[in-house]
């Protein structure tokens, strides 16, 4: 009997071996990608995009064609990017020819099928002063091709250009300190300069943080991404740097008139960046202060839910109403704090310690516990 149950299996088998090609078998998956969706709080009124708005390719002193930053943002999550090759520095030019507008062109089909803004820029690279500077939202890149830098600048302005200072503390060009010289302080002036870059790559600089409170200038977190993003960030640990921006909607249009508008918040390895008002509303959002589930005569019990991938870093020296003087709520889970009701609530004073607002200044928040 077990032979003849063996003898049917092999047939079976053979059958379906017949069925299928043995010249060529598929298999399943292997080469499927899925976007990551990364989660972020929902706040009224906005769409809270991702962006990168510092990355090279080849057509600079980068080593991917345009099409593979197109891919990378896709299956990172990010909404928009900005191709930024170096004016002056063009390596691999003799290798693969074109102009300043290639990696747009080559880009663009393939960001519009994915659904990728992608804007056009450059990125003016000068000794300091005046240093390295992004040109964003630009007509012609090939026009910032110009002997003085002042001239590059204006005419990125003349193109309706937002235009950031990059890495202001990158020691290569300002190896003592971070300082903000009498040229920028021309750039600004002549209402040029938009934005400054407080994180790039794998550094951030805190005094810039108080530059861009008092000018009134955007907040931004690039990668400055040469080689393939995957080699160079530890995906396991931190996403990678990006810009959030607060826009009005989901297009090029929408995504200039926030970062024009100041609309932005730089989030980098577990911190983020930005103007008071904004944290707030990221902070109020991701964050979900439950009922107390279990009181005593003295102490009540709550849980602090993060719904989003923000990490919330809580802070007080001096807690009030016996609740704990440090609490992570990491991305995605929950903490059980305890503290003292009056009345059957609570105000509890905190700092969150990696939502910057100056250069020594963090988001203060009141926690409200309600029975």
């Amino acid at each position: 009997m077990n032979r003849i149950i063996s003898s049917v299996l092999f047939c079976l088998a053979g059958a379906s071996l017949a069925a299928q090609s043995l010249n060529v078998v598929k298999t399943d998956n292997l080469t499927q990608l899925n976007r990551k969706e990364i989660k972020l709080p929902e706040i009224e009124g906005y769409e809270l995009l991702k962006g990168d708005f510092h990355i090279h390719t080849i057509f600079s002193d980068g080593d991917v064609w345009p099409t593979v930053r197109v891919h990378e943002a896709y299956y990172e999550g990010l909404d928009a990017i900005a191709i930024t090759d170096h004016i002056e520095r063009q390596p691999s030019k003799q290798f693969v020819g074109g102009d300043q507008n290639s990696a747009y062109k080559i880009a663009l089909p393939e960001a519009e099928r994915l659904n990728i803004l992608l804007v056009k820029a450059g990125e003016i690279t000068r000794e300091m002063p005046p240093g390295h500077l992004n040109a964003l939202f630009l007509d012609d890149v090939t026009k910032l091709e110009q002997k003085s830098y002042m001239k590059a600048i204006e005419e990125a302005n003349k193109q309706g250009g937002f235009v950031i200072w990059n890495h202001p503390g990158w020691r290569a060009q300002q190896p003592d300190t971070c300082k903000w010289m009498d040229v920028h302080e021309e750039i600004y002036n002549n209402g040029w300069l938009h934005a400054i870059e407080v994180f790039n790559w794998d550094e951030y600089y805190p005094v810039a943080f108080d530059w861009c409170k008092e000018r009134q200038l955007a907040f931004v977190g690039n990668s400055d991404i040469h080689m393939v993003a995957s080699h160079r960030f530890d995906y396991n640990k931190y996403h990678r740097p990006m810009t959030l921006i607060f826009a009005k909607e989901c297009s090029l249009s929408g995504l200039k008139e926030a970062m024009f508008d100041k609309q932005t918040v730089a989030w980098f390895a577990n911190r983020l960046a930005g103007p008071e008002d904004l944290l707030r509303k990221l902070f109020e959002a991701a964050l979900e202060v439950k009922k107390p589930f279990r009181i005593t005569e003295e102490i009540a019990a709550f849980e602090l839910v993060n719904h989003t991938d923000l990490m919330i870093h809580l802070k007080n020296t001096k807690p009030a109403a016996g609740a704990p003087k440090e609490v992570k709520v990491m991305p995605g889970s929950s903490v059980i704090m305890k503290c003292e009701l009056l009345n059957g609530k609570a105000v509890l004073p905190y700092e969150v310690a990696n939502f910057y607002t100056g250069t020594q200044s963090v988001l203060k928040v009141e926690i409200n516990v309600i029975q």
